[in-house]
Parts: C-alpha cells; sequence; structure tokens
C-alpha cells in the first residue's frame, strides 16, 4: 500500500519503512505533539497529510536509542487499540 516495508503489532500496522524514511502510526493525538519533534513530518504519501502516521527523517533514528523511542511510540499506540478480530474469507495459502 505504501510502497515499502510495514511491520503489524496485534494485526494492527504499527510502522514501517518506505524509501529511508520510518513510518509510524501514532494516532491523531500524539501525532500532532510529536510534530514538534526535530526530524519529525506528517505522513503526505497521498499528496495529503494522514492522520495519525509520521515520516521520521533517517537522521531521526542514527542511533539505536532513537530507533527504539520512536518505535516504542508506535507500539503503545498499536497496544492501545482493541485486537482485531480474524478475518472471514479466502485463506491464503501456506508459505513454504
Amino acid at each position: 500500500m505504501f510502497g515499502g516495508l510495514a511491520f503489524m503489532a496485534h494485526g494492527h500496522m504499527c510502522c514501517g519503512l518506505v524509501q529511508a524514511r520510518l513510518m509510524l502510526r501514532v494516532g491523531p493525538d500524539a501525532c500532532e505533539r510529536l510534530l514538534e519533534e526535530p526530524h519529525a513530518w506528517p505522513m503526505d504519501f497521498t499528496g495529503r497529510p494522514m492522520r495519525g502516521f509520521l515520516y521520521i527523517d533517517p537522521a531521526g533514528i542514527a542511533t539505536a536509542k532513537t530507533l527504539r523511542t520512536w518505535v516504542g511510540r508506535a507500539l503503545a499506540f498499536a497496544d492501545s487499540l482493541p485486537p482485531k478480530s480474524p478475518r472471514k474469507g479466502k485463506k491464503r495459502p501456506a508459505r513454504r
């Protein structure tokens, strides 16, 4: 969907990589506050900012500590969401 690699937590999109940028789902409330952090900017994948999503420039995740901090924020948001119910319909074939 985003042309990158996405990671899920409890069935919810949590974070991912789009080119060299970290993409985070932090929720609309935290997003406004976190946009004040260095290297953070609105995710505008579609040409319009997506509510609750951020991009983090590579300089903002240059150390293991800063990467862990940003991903921890996205995981906290994913943990706050209700569990996804199993999908109904076609099952995917098992990978070999």
